[in-house]
C-alpha cells in the first residue's frame, strides 16, 4: 500500500552521488556549503524536481503548510 503522503523522484546517478556526498557532509558538520558548481547543478535540479511533485510549492499558503511542515518535523 502506497503512502499519500510520500512522493517519488528521479535522479541522475550524478546527481545522487553529488547529494549524497553533501548530506554526509551536513550530517558529519551541521552545514551545508556549496563549493562546486556540480553542487549547485545538483541543488537546482532537485529543487526543479520537488517543485513538480510538491503543488503546495505554487500555493497561496505555501510559507503556512512550510511553519506546519517545519513544526511537524522538529518532533
Amino acid at each position: 500500500m502506497t503512502n499519500p503522503d510520500s512522493l517519488s523522484i528521479t535522479l541522475s546517478r550524478d546527481e545522487a552521488l553529488i547529494l549524497l556526498d553533501m548530506l554526509a557532509d551536513f550530517r558529519d558538520e551541521a552545514v551545508l556549503p556549496v563549493t562546486s558548481q556540480a553542487e549547485r547543478r545538483a541543488l537546482w535540479n532537485l529543487t526543479c524536481l520537488l517543485e513538480k511533485v510538491v503543488p503546495e510549492a505554487v500555493g497561496t499558503n505555501y510559507r503556512e503548510l512550510v511553519k506546519i511542515a517545519t513544526k511537524n518535523l522538529s518532533h
